[in-house]
């Protein structure tokens, strides 16, 4: 078990995950439990995408800033964050109108979105001052935010399907979460003493490297065959299978992605981080077809296996793509532009159209029609191979 600055950090992404863990899953059961229909549910998860990018974009960047002139502005960012959710609770515990619930998502996606790059950034920050001391520390500290993540879902699964379909119930204990994950911001450690500002000898700030864009294309290709997942699964469990399984299905798909996360260093390392995003948009093809192959508890159990290889294997290929291809002393600008238009441009987009697909086509049509982005993700990724290679040379 991690001691000292480490533990502090590890129980602060326990907690933020365990928002997440009840966020990801239930979100969408939440909204469904005010009375919105599919069509309506899709735009107001894209509009929560939508309000997730800006966070990330605005906050990040200027706590980037002050992190180059010696500041300390991540931890009072971070306890806003936690008070951006908690003010959004309301709105989504009661059936008070569409205006209501749109401005309640602004607000959860300001903060929940902004957490984790945040989070991230000071992490990075510990991890280079203990140099090879922290060897493999980044992993090893944020593995306890998927085990607070497993945590709240099957928490939330253990409860009686009219207890955990209730959005007055959900909201109350993602308010918990919330307020577990405020409590260990504030106790977070300083930032390192060495983080000011750079002296003038240094070498002059370089531009992105140019297949930096090409990958950021990529990847949201990629992040767009994720958004019916993501969005959708737990309303099709529900409403085509009768599963009340939301926590348990997720949970799944978290389990899965621990090993794969732990050991996808040495995997990136021999392979390279193009090649194992390539990977996981086969394995995003795979998942997709098992959900329409075995309508069922277990096949949806084992497409959620897949989350090892799409997730797992993905995010640290993914971080490691932006640390390569951007520079050094920019990392949370890199990190903010790979969030907004490489993961959550594609969530809204994603969510947006697959509510009319749902409503017009059903489920089938939605997750089928998806595997399109993975390949053709794929695809760009085989065509433009060799310029990330001369990138790389």
């Amino acid at each position: 078990m991690l001691k000292g600055a480490a533990g502090r950090y590890s129980l602060a992404y326990l907690a933020l995950f365990a928002i997440y863990g009840i966020v990801s899953p239930y979100l969408p059961v939440l909204l469904r439990g005010l009375g919105y229909g599919p069509a309506a549910l899709g735009l107001l998860l894209a509009l929560f995408e939508v309000a997730g990018i800006i966070g990330p974009l605005v906050l990040t960047a200027g706590a980037d800033a002050r992190s180059r002139g010696g500041g300390s502005g991540s931890r009072p960012l971070l306890a806003g964050t936690a008070l951006c959710v908690l003010a959004s609770l309301p709105g989504l515990a009661l059936p008070l109108g569409p205006a209501a619930t749109a401005l309640s998502l602004v607000l959860l996606a300001l903060g929940l979105k902004t957490m984790v790059p945040l989070m991230d950034a000071l992490v990075s920050s510990y991890a280079a001052s203990r140099g090879p001391a922290l060897r493999g520390g980044y992993g090893r500290i944020r593995a306890p935010g998927t085990l607070g993540f497993i945590a709240a879902a099957l928490a939330l699964q253990a409860a009686p399907a009219a207890v955990s379909s209730s959005p007055p119930v959900l909201a109350a204990c993602m308010g918990l979460a919330t307020l577990a994950f405020l409590a260990a911001a504030l106790a977070l450690p300083a930032p390192p003493a060495s983080a000011g500002p750079s002296p003038a000898g240094r070498a002059p700030k370089r531009r992105a490297d140019p297949a930096f864009a090409l990958g950021i294309a990529i990847i949201a290709l990629n992040r767009m065959s994720m958004a019916p997942i993501n969005s959708f699964l737990a309303l099709y469990a529900k409403e085509d299978l009768g599963l009340d399984a939301a926590g348990a299905i997720w949970a799944i798909s978290a389990s899965a992605e621990i090993p794969f996360m732990l050991a996808a260093g040495r995997f990136i390392a021999r392979r390279g981080p193009m090649p194992t995003i390539a990977l996981s948009s086969v394995a995003i093809v795979a998942r997709l077809a098992l959900y329409t192959i075995f309508p069922s508890f277990g096949g949806i159990a084992a497409a959620q296996l897949l989350h090892s290889l799409c997730y797992g294997l993905y995010l640290p290929a993914a971080i490691r793509f932006v640390a390569e291809r951007f520079p050094p002393e920019r990392q949370a600008t890199g990190m903010a532009i790979y969030m907004g238009a490489g993961v959550g441009l594609p969530a809204v987009l994603g969510s947006a159209i697959g509510g009319y697909v749902v409503e017009a086509w059903g489920y089938t049509t939605l997750f089928l029609s998806f595997t399109l982005f993975a390949l053709a993700s794929l695809a760009l990724w085989a065509g433009t191979r060799a310029r990330f290679e001369r990138s790389a040379a």
